[in-house]
């Protein structure tokens, strides 16, 4: 069962990761800002989501050291200030579009 819910955790690593760099090459490429906007912001709520997934491995699923805990609790805050920047510019920009 734990080494399933790590495959599953895994797995959601790299597909945000891939969405991550995908919505980043996405963004430097479109030339209207509202574009811009709006996939940077996709790119930060993947990344967001890509770093709490992490601190979620570091802190429940690995042996228990303070490093471990000190790196999950650091990505986890980053991750979900990624996230809320991520959620409130996607706002933003698609009230813009409208």
């Amino acid at each position: 069962m734990l080494e399933t819910v790590q495959i599953v955790l895994s797995t959601l690593i790299f597909i945000t990761l891939l969405f991550s760099v995908v919505f980043s090459f996405r963004s430097r490429r479109k030339t209207d800002p509202k574009q811009r906007g709006t996939n940077a912001a996709l790119m930060n709520i993947s990344m967001g989501l890509m770093l709490i997934l992490i601190a979620v491995t570091q802190l429940f699923f690995l042996s228990d050291t303070p490093v471990r805990r000190i790196f999950g609790t650091v990505c986890l805050l980053l991750g979900l200030f990624n996230l809320f920047a991520g959620i409130r510019n996607y706002l933003y920009f698609s009230r813009m579009s409208r």
